[in-house]
C-alpha cells in the first residue's frame, strides 16, 4: 500500500505543477488583462487574415473604370490602370473573338469572372464570351475586351491603332478616336505610341 499512496502523491504533486506553470503563462507579463495569454491572439490572426484574404480573391472578380486619356478621351481600363482594348476584326453582334494563339501572347483576352464591378461604365453593356480554347472573355458592347503587352504601365495607351484594328474602348464599349487639342492637355502622359509588334 505505501507504493500506491506514494505515486498518488506524486501525481497530485505533478498536476498542481502543471495547473501553476499554466497559470504562471497565463499571468506573465504578455497578459493583456483578459486571463489569455497575448501569444494566442497573434497566432490566430495570420490564420484568419489568411482566410480573409482567400475569400476577398474569390470574390474580387473583374473591375472596368472609366477614365481619361490625354490623347483619347474617354476610355476603360482595370483596377490596376491599364487600358483595354477592342479588335476590329472581333464581331460584336453576335459576340466572337478572332485573336488567338500567337495574337492573344501580345493581346491577352480579358478574363470574365461571375462578378463584375463597374465604375462610369453601364454594366448592362457587360457581358462574357467562350473563347475556342474554352475559357470565358469579359465583353463591352459586344466586343471582346483585351490588355497589350507593349503598355507597361497604368495609363498607357500604345496599342491604340495597332494595325488600324486595335482601339482602346471607350465606356460604350466604341473605339476611342484620337483627341484634337486646342488648349494644353491637363491628363497624365501616355508614354508614347507604338504601332508595330
Amino acid at each position: 500500500m505505501p507504493v500506491t499512496a506514494r505515486n498518488r502523491r506524486l501525481l497530485a504533486v505533478s498536476g498542481l505543477a502543471a495547473l501553476l506553470l499554466t497559470a504562471t503563462a497565463c499571468s506573465s507579463s504578455g497578459d493583456q488583462g483578459y486571463g489569455k495569454p497575448a501569444a494566442a491572439p497573434a497566432a490566430a490572426a495570420p490564420a484568419s487574415a489568411a482566410a480573409g484574404a482567400a475569400a476577398g480573391a474569390a470574390t474580387e472578380g473583374t473591375k472596368l473604370l472609366a477614365a481619361t486619356s490625354a490623347g483619347l478621351g474617354p476610355i476603360v481600363t482595370d483596377a490596376a490602370g491599364r487600358t483595354l482594348y477592342r479588335f476590329d476584326k472581333d464581331t460584336a453582334k453576335p459576340s466572337a473573338s478572332m485573336c488567338t494563339d500567337a495574337c492573344a501572347a501580345k493581346w491577352p483576352p480579358v478574363p470574365a469572372q461571375d462578378k463584375v464591378d463597374v465604375t462610369g461604365v453601364d454594366s448592362a453593356l457587360v457581358g462574357s464570351i467562350t473563347r475556342p480554347d474554352g475559357t470565358k472573355q469579359l465583353t463591352l458592347g459586344g466586343w471582346p475586351l483585351y490588355r497589350y503587352a507593349g503598355d507597361s504601365s497604368p495609363g498607357q495607351t500604345n496599342g491604340q491603332g495597332v494595325g488600324g484594328t486595335w482601339f482602346a474602348s471607350t465606356p460604350a464599349g466604341k473605339k476611342a478616336q484620337a483627341q484634337t487639342q486646342s488648349a494644353p492637355a491637363q491628363s497624365q502622359p501616355t508614354g508614347g505610341t507604338s504601332y508595330g509588334y
